[in-house]
């Protein structure tokens, strides 16, 4: 019971750790809270230790969800705590092996990597490197990735446990261990990345924030309006310029669903970004919702949108949410909208663009609100060149939750992973500037409409994470794989030794007989005596 009971706070624990609570020193003990309670177990009592550790997790995590419905909250956490039981079973495992605490860091960042691509993409919310923003830590992500990051504090914790185990029998070995633990946090810190140079270009961007009317979680109900307030506010910027209050940006970018009506269909909003672009004479990266070729499905686009030639290069969100945007086998259900399906009645198809939009001569990577925290969308296009990061995003349904600081979090992030500024539009929130070292430059409060203009880094080197990162992730499936097999194999000799060792169970025979001859045979007969037999 107590087992169950620290598998199931320990979940809580890491949930806590990321925003908005951010009760950051709680990761590294809820993760050895759960390596704790699975070592030395069977592999399905290790499982029912990560379910619960799972479900404590996501369901502390995931929270926000709640503003969806409490049934949507609970079946995606309960869902992604199978993994979490998954991750238990093969910890359990692999701590058979020598040097089990490296085996378990592989497991973790496996079912991770696993996690956040099947089924249907995955989800990649909750990786644990997310977390660990404003730590010592943070200055690994340059190096190694988020994939890296999130080994580095699943050996970190592991290692821990291994130190409490051994720390009265081995002493001297344990403090070794220990210090190795704690330089190595630290080791990035003596040798920083500096991905700008003296020569670095720079870029003037403009981000608009327009805000949602109303009680602000209800972007549809007032899509016109979000529109209008997006085109008032570029056109007030247009006016500061040519009054030469503000300098001229280099682009402005829109948020996510800026405007939820194609604009290459309806008239209005075509002439109206027409207008307001020649206006302010800079390109606008325009958040747009666009019509597919069929009826049925739809896009998700960033368009680029020049003062001269109109809209041009365009980026189309890559990871659609399931079940959000679009609803996975929709055949299986008739194609009928009822229910919560009605509230998706076209299905989002995913982009497939790998290379860097060209706004100008500036080229930017691109992402859509939930692309920030999966990594192909940003490694591909900084791989292929981007000076710059992008995020277009719309979570005004969550603006009363943690997922906004959450989803900030990742982006900061990712411009410490990747070495470049980050400029985040949102539709009311939160919208701002992060330079490459990860830290904030200036933003905009939420829920106010604003325009917020500055000066951004153009960095065209890449970190050392943008190639490391996704192989260290591929490695560690591979290695986890074998870990597992090792730890089975290793099992089942143990258990033949020990059948082995085994008296017999079988009831002991009794003494041997002596041989008889036969000739030695007496017979007895019941003849009379002198009789003949």
């Amino acid at each position: 019971m107590l087992r169950i009971l620290i598998g199931l706070a320990s979940g809580v624990a890491v949930g806590l750790a990321f925003e908005p609570t951010r009760l950051v020193w709680l990761l590294p003990l809820g993760i050895a809270g759960l390596v704790w309670c699975v070592h030395g177990t069977r592999t399905r009592t290790a499982a029912l230790h990560g379910l619960l550790f799972g479900a404590g997790f996501m369901l502390t995590l995931l929270h926000w969800l709640r503003v969806i419905g409490v049934d949507a909250w609970l079946a995606l956490s309960l869902f992604e705590a199978l993994y979490f039981a998954g991750a238990a079973a093969g910890m359990a495992v692999v701590a058979r092996l020598h040097y089990w605490p490296v085996w378990t860091a592989a497991v973790w960042l496996a079912v991770e990597v696993i996690r956040g691509s099947w089924p249907m993409g995955g989800l990649t919310w909750g990786r644990i490197s997310f977390a660990t923003i404003d730590t010592p830590l943070e200055r690994w992500f340059p190096w190694i990735g988020a994939n890296g990051v999130s080994f580095l504090v699943a050996l970190l914790a592991a290692g821990g446990v291994w130190c409490a185990f051994h720390v009265r029998a081995r002493p001297a070995l344990v403090g070794c261990v220990a210090a190795a633990g704690l330089a190595a946090t630290f080791v990035p810190w003596l040798v920083p990345i500096g991905a700008t140079t003296s020569e670095s270009r720079t870029a003037r961007v403009a981000i608009v924030q327009g805000d949602v009317p109303g009680n602000g979680d209800d972007l549809l109900a007032y899509h016109r309006d979000v529109t209008r307030s997006h085109l008032e506010a570029t056109r007030e910027l247009a006016a500061d310029v040519r009054s030469g209050a503000i300098e001229r940006p280099d682009f402005v970018i829109w948020p996510e669903n800026a405007t939820a009506v194609d604009p290459f269909r309806d008239a209005d909003i075509r002439s109206s970004l027409a207008e307001v672009a020649a206006d302010l004479g800079s390109p606008i990266l325009v958040g747009a919702i666009v019509d597919a070729t069929d009826p049925d499905h739809v896009l998700n686009q960033g368009i680029v949108y020049d003062p001269v030639t109109g809209a041009g290069d365009r980026y189309t969100k890559r990871h659609p949410v399931p079940f959000g945007e679009y609803i996975p086998y929709r055949d299986a259900f008739g194609k009928k909208n009822f229910g919560r399906l009605a509230m998706v009645p076209r299905d989002m198809l995913s982009g497939t663009r790998t290379s860097p939009l060209r706004i100008g001569d500036i080229k930017v990577a691109d992402v859509i609100c939930f692309d920030i925290s999966y990594d192909d969308t940003i490694t591909e296009q900084v791989r292929a060149g981007a000076e710059l990061l992008a995020v277009q995003t719309s979570n005004a349904m969550f603006i009363h939750t943690g997922q906004i600081e959450q989803q900030w979090a990742i982006s900061r992030i990712r411009a410490l992973e990747t070495g470049r500024s980050v400029v985040v539009a949102a539709v009311n929130g939160r919208s701002g500037v992060i330079g490459p070292d990860g830290d904030v430059i200036s933003d905009i409060d939420p829920r106010t409409r604003d325009v917020l203009v500055d000066e951004v880094t153009l960095v065209q080197e890449s970190t050392p994470a943008m190639v490391v990162g996704p192989w260290l992730g591929r490695l560690s499936v591979v290695v986890a794989l074998g870990a597992l097999v090792l730890g089975v194999l290793t099992y089942r000799r143990g258990r033949n030794r020990r059948a082995g060792a085994r008296p017999d169970l079988m009831p002991a025979a009794g003494p041997a007989e002596e041989p008889v001859e036969p000739d030695a045979v007496t017979t007895t007969s019941s003849a009379a005596p002198g009789e003949k037999t």
